[in-house]
């Protein structure tokens, strides 16, 4: 009976370590496979672009004027503000006027005076010109009325030109700006005597006209032989008096557009540059002496695709882009990039219009592989800027979708 027991439990022992071991030996089912990764996909913009040289130089005044006392006197009034806007005619100083006008009151009388001495010479002479040929005067009394009569009036003419010059120098006392513009501080104040003429004449202010502003900047041989071409080129194209644009840029305000209005006549021989003058219209803010950038175009605008700067992959120094084919598989193009274009980046050849080009998740997008793309236009920002032309590089003008579809940009 014990023996029985035993060989039960035994049996029960054996099954059950076979019953585990049957389970140890089944393998647990793989995971799924991940989906694939999640990317963002947009069509490339086309646009006409220009290509811009960008130079460094300083705003200046086409015109400065130095306001100086013109007659000697006091000083007894100054009625402009400081820095303010004026406008030729405008009272600036007033010198003392009472020494003018005491001189002016003494030459009108002198040619009062010597008016009366004419007409009493020409009455005379007339009287001797009635008995000219008879008896009753010689020639000798002729002459000598004729004389007396030339010498008043050469004494009038003298008085008159006395008095014109002391209305002048009245005139005078009044100084006025020369030209319209921004003035100055007052370099000499009300109460002092300032010195006038053309010697020794004392400086009391200057002006500098403030629209337009011109903005000085030397050019590369190269450069001016390319904006010549274009000038040109437009000229052939019906517009003889057309003029090659520009843009001033100032940081943190919006473009200014302008023309160049000259070209210096001869090349700098020790540094092989020419000097070109942008000339811009003034919103009311410029003032001479300013830094800025000014933008000249290489040539006509041509036809570019742009995209992102985040889709470019870099490796190994070489640039590229990923794409997206109609299978969802990744694809990498070997592209030729242009100028920065803003926030955006020309894509010169290599690249077609309709392509689906990852602009997000380039990282885990490897080409050969499937992604799950998201498509999204250009940032509406971006759209934006280039329609207003805001951004360096980019016209308004852009050619039409049906143009655009499926065409590849190369220069």
């Amino acid at each position: 009976m014990t023996t029985m027991k035993c060989n039960i439990v035994g049996t029960g022992l054996l099954l059950a370590c076979l019953v585990i071991g049957v389970a140890g030996c089944q393998k647990e089912p793989a995971p799924p496979a991940p989906p694939p990764p999640s990317v963002t996909v947009s069509h490339p913009l086309l646009r006409n672009v220009t290509d811009w040289d960008t130079y460094s130089g300083y705003l200046s005044s086409p015109q400065t004027a130095n306001v100086a006392a013109r007659v000697s006197g006091l000083i007894v009034a100054a009625p402009f503000r400081e820095g303010a806007i004026v406008h030729a005619g405008d009272v600036l100083f007033v010198l003392d006027p009472r020494p003018f006008q005491s001189d002016t009151d003494n030459k009108k009388a002198a040619v009062a005076q010597a008016q009366a001495q004419a007409d009493q010479a020409q009455v005379h002479f007339q009287r001797y010109e009635e008995l000219k040929g008879t008896q009753a005067i010689s020639q000798d009394d002729y002459d000598a009325a004729k004389a007396a009569r030339d010498e008043a009036q050469a004494s009038l003419a003298a008085a008159k030109a006395a008095l014109e010059t002391s209305q002048l120098n009245l005139e005078w006392s009044r100084v006025t700006a020369p030209i319209d513009g921004r003035i100055s501080r007052i370099d000499v104040t009300v109460g002092n005597l300032v010195n006038g003429g053309s010697g020794q004449a004392t400086l009391l202010t200057t002006v500098v006209s403030t629209d337009p502003l011109y903005c000085y900047v030397p050019v590369p041989e190269g450069a001016y032989l390319k904006y010549n071409t274009l000038l040109k080129l437009e000229q052939q194209q019906g517009q003889p008096n057309s003029q090659v644009p520009c843009f001033l840029d100032l940081e943190g305000h919006e473009p200014i557009p302008g023309h160049l209005d000259f070209i210096n006549n001869s090349i700098e021989t020790n540094t092989g540059t020419i000097q070109v003058r942008g000339v811009f219209a003034n919103p009311g803010w410029l003032i001479p002496g300013l830094f800025a950038g000014m933008r000249i175009p290489q040539g006509p605008a041509h036809a570019a695709l742009l995209v992102p700067d985040t889709a470019i992959v870099i490796e190994q120094n070489q640039q590229s882009l990923l794409v997206v084919d109609e299978n969802n598989v990744v694809q990498g193009k070997n592209v030729e990039f242009g100028r920065a274009v803003g926030p955006l980046q020309s894509v010169l050849s290599g690249l077609n219009a309709g392509d689906r080009v990852i602009v997000q998740g380039v990282m885990q997008a490897k080409p050969g592989s499937k992604v799950t793309p998201r498509e999204t236009p250009i940032p509406a920002d971006d759209l934006k800027a280039l329609a207003l032309g805001r951004v360096p590089g980019v016209v308004a003008n852009q050619p039409s979708p049906a143009t655009a579809s499926g065409t590849e940009v190369s220069r």
